[in-house]
């Protein structure tokens, strides 16, 4: 029997200066000592910085959701920050997940050597995807997929190997208004642990004053419209668009109106049928 679906896991993503991914990592073996944590991603962030990369943490946590799942989201995220001996800064809480950043360079290089920025992030339950069993949030229609349709040019996703297989993937696609690759990776992070505890951060580029965040969420053994909808639910947020097709793709936006002039401005959920080679 699972029990783990009452759980409030930690992350906790470093933000340092290092020469390479090993220096990276060794920086942060004193607190991943410290926390109890292992390290489960490291990436380069150069392209924002030279010599930035970001190694995320996995802690665990004592608490438990509850009916208010805000309180122990909070909770942890406070709890955390306060046995690191720093001032606690705003936790931001949408459940399932809650987070704070601590951007005190002098508060946190004794933490890590060369840390510039820490990202604490909670969040509860097992992966909402591919399950789909919260179906309360108005969804987008899906239409029939049509034989052929003229579709609007759109910004090109990456390719991969054609050999067929079974299931299929989903990515998200968020645009946040701001000029620093950390804090947009930081909220498409954010997104991606209420769908999926596999995400990965496949790209990040630039265009119309936004950066744009590309995440692997991972593959799915449903059928890929039902995949879309069900991380459309996870997300809860109203104003999806109506399921499109691009050949085998399907895919739903959501676009903030008015545009903010710094956060979220945009999001997309693709999913196709996962191409990869058969071993």
């Amino acid at each position: 029997m699972a029990m783990t679906d009452d759980r409030v896991e930690l992350l906790v993503t470093v933000v340092l200066a290092a020469e390479g991914e090993r220096a990276a990592r060794a920086a942060c073996q004193e607190l991943m000592w410290q926390v109890d944590g292992r390290i489960v991603e490291s990436t380069d962030c150069s392209a924002e910085e030279p010599g930035c990369w970001s190694v995320t943490l996995r802690v665990p946590s004592e608490e438990r959701a509850t009916h208010n799942v805000a309180a122990p989201l909070a909770r942890a995220v406070r709890q955390f920050v306060r046995g690191l001996n720093v001032a606690v800064p705003m936790v931001s809480c949408e459940p399932p997940t809650a987070w704070t950043v601590l951007d005190d360079p002098d508060a946190i290089e004794p933490l890590v050597a060369g840390a510039e920025r820490l990202l604490v992030e909670a969040w509860y339950g097992g992966d909402p995807y591919p399950s789909g069993q919260d179906e309360e949030t108005e969804l987008p229609k899906v239409p029939d997929k049509p034989a052929e349709a003229p579709q609007p040019a759109r910004r090109p996703r990456p390719t991969g190997d054609t050999s067929p297989t079974t299931g299929c993937r989903l990515t998200l696609r968020v645009d946040v208004a701001t000029s620093r690759m950390a804090g947009a990776e930081w909220q498409a992070r954010a997104l991606a642990s209420r769908i999926s505890r596999t995400a990965t951060v496949a790209g990040v580029t630039e265009h119309d004053g936004v950066l744009s965040v590309l995440v692997d969420l991972g593959t799915a053994q449903t059928p890929v419209p039902q995949t879309v909808l069900t991380a459309v639910s996870a997300l809860d947020r109203p104003g999806w668009s109506t399921l499109r097709w691009e050949g085998e793709t399907a895919s739903t936006t959501w676009t903030a109106d008015p545009r903010p002039e710094s956060g979220i401005t945009e999001l997309e959920l693709s999913s196709s049928p996962d191409v990869r080679r058969r071993g």
